[in-house]
């Protein structure tokens, strides 16, 4: 089955565990534990030493409220796109929090994720 052809509350019911684990090790700067449902190719192409700096530098990124709202889902393609209304517990107002999923060996991953 393809991920696009579930439902909207299924979707939503599979990446928000997903989301939640990197807030979660995102707050805690464990990088191996963030990148642990990442795609072959997300986490071949992240450079670890960039995103340790993140997590080391970044007030929003070690911050992160686990009250996040889902806004939406995309479907492009084998990914899904889910979109979450991301706020922080130290900077106030609220972020655009970016989740794409698609299936890899049988597995549902993180192919993308992001906070605009």
């Amino acid at each position: 089955m393809n991920i696009t052809e579930k439902t909207d509350e299924e979707l939503l019911a599979l990446a928000r565990p997903l989301w939640l684990d990197l807030v979660k090790y995102s707050n805690e700067g464990k990088y191996g534990d963030f990148a642990k449902n990442f795609s072959s190719s997300l986490a071949r192409n992240l450079d670890q030493v960039a995103a340790g700096h993140q997590f080391a530098q970044s007030e929003l990124a070690r911050n992160l409220s686990e009250e996040v709202d889902s806004l939406g889902t995309i479907r492009r393609g084998e990914h899904v796109t889910v979109l979450y209304r991301q706020r922080s517990t130290k900077k106030p107002g609220e972020w655009l929090g970016r989740l794409v999923l698609g299936y890899e060996d049988g597995k549902v991953r993180i192919f993308g994720a992001s906070i605009f």
